[in-house]
């Protein structure tokens, strides 16, 4: 673990705050503690950015070790006030640009750092000030998947114009979003025209004639593997699975999931859901309910059924999470323009990309160049042409 000094106040006054590198290996229980106790007050929820997701990921789909555990703690022993993957890339999409990124991997669907409530500026200028001291760090901070307008891209965008800079947005994507004052059947008649729901219930009808419908929910204290296996199984035998980019077609990944979902069900954040035929699921879901938000992770389905939309039947019974009073939206983790949940779940949310140039003169230099550079892209690309249609190099 490396210990890097406090950093000042704008008054000139020493804050006790240090940032530590921490190996996610080899945390200390009260390290640990303290980062479990930082998601339940933490400014947006992020399951990604948790312990019992973070570290599984570190540990299984980083092997090359390019991440930093980034943690900022008020002194030795009080709270931890944010916490954040980074890694050094050599490339920023195809230019040989050295910057600083926030890690992730695929699986990852959302870049927020966890970060308690009231502290988002202070974060960000730690960090920031943090890089520019670091030997290792170049150019710029390369945020993914913030919440556009959330409170952790409001303060990016405040602490980058006192440091002199602008946050740039290089990116931007809208995916869907369950959030509503309805409640599930209300929703349901408003989100899902008349049309489709006759055909929804006409192949609701033709499925029940196959055998025994039936709609399971994982229960605390239940069996979690035989859920996973199931999951893994239903996933695999389609088209994820004929491409390779199924869970269980990599070690790695499956072992992932599998630790993953232990401690999502351990800290008491996993809800997961199959409907079944006679028994045998044709599919299922995973979402990781993070008060005040939810995030749809991972859903599978049966091929052989497709012409019964068992996946749409799983989402219209999924919708019963706008009656969970400590659930005010659930993010649907989708791609942009989904064609299955785009039609059920109306609301969209709104991720941004953001760079945020670093403080030494060589280093500014570089971002108002690769700027201008993304600039006459986006112009070539047409300039007429929505945010979200226009994408970056990166």
């Amino acid at each position: 673990m490396t210990v890097h000094p406090a950093f000042s106040t704008s008054a000139g006054e020493a804050a006790p705050l240090t940032v530590r590198v921490v190996d996610p290996l080899s945390l200390s229980g009260d390290l640990a503690a303290a980062w479990d106790g930082l998601a339940s007050e933490a400014s947006e929820p992020n399951p990604f950015a948790e312990r019992w997701c973070l570290q599984s990921a570190l540990h299984l789909l980083d092997p090359e070790r390019n991440a930093r555990l980034v943690l900022v703690r008020d002194g030795n022993d009080g709270p931890v006030i944010g916490v954040m993957p980074v890694a050094s890339a050599l490339h920023y999409g195809r230019l040989p640009l050295r910057h600083v990124t926030g890690w992730a991997h695929p699986n990852h669907f959302h870049g927020a750092p966890l970060v308690r409530a009231g502290f988002e500026s202070l974060f960000w200028s730690i960090l920031l000030g943090w890089c520019d001291a670091a030997p290792w760090a170049r150019t710029l901070l390369h945020v993914p998947r913030l919440t556009e307008d959330g409170p952790l891209h409001r303060a990016l965008v405040d602490v980058a114009r006192v440091r002199g800079g602008e946050a740039r947005t290089v990116h931007r994507e809208e995916r869907a979003l369950l959030e509503s004052p309805l409640s599930p059947d209300d929703y349901w008649d408003a989100a899902v025209r008349a049309k489709k729901r006759k055909e929804l219930r006409r192949q609701a009808n033709r499925l029940a004639e196959q055998g025994a419908v039936g709609l399971r929910r994982w229960q605390a204290g239940e069996g979690l593997d035989p859920w996973i296996d199931a999951f893994l199984t239903l996933e695999a035998r389609g088209w994820k699975g004929r491409a390779g980019s199924a869970l269980a077609s990599h070690g790695e990944t499956e072992a992932w999931f599998r630790a993953v979902l232990t401690g999502a069900a351990d800290a008491g954040k996993l809800d997961m859901r199959a409907l079944d035929l006679n028994g045998r699921p044709l599919a299922m879901l995973v979402n990781f309910l993070c008060s005040p938000g939810g995030f749809s992770f991972k859903t599978a389905f049966d091929e052989d059924y497709a012409r019964f939309s068992p996946g749409v039947l799983l989402q219209q019974a999924n919708l019963d999470l706008l009656d969970d009073p400590k659930i005010a939206w659930v993010d649907s983790c989708a791609a942009a323009g989904h064609p299955m949940i785009d039609s059920v779940w109306r609301e969209r949310r709104s991720l941004v990309w953001v760079n945020v140039p670093l403080s030494a003169p060589a280093d500014r230099l570089r971002f108002a160049m690769l700027d201008k550079a993304e600039r006459l892209w986006r112009r070539w690309k047409g300039a007429a042409a929505p945010a979200n249609e226009v994408e970056s190099p990166t």
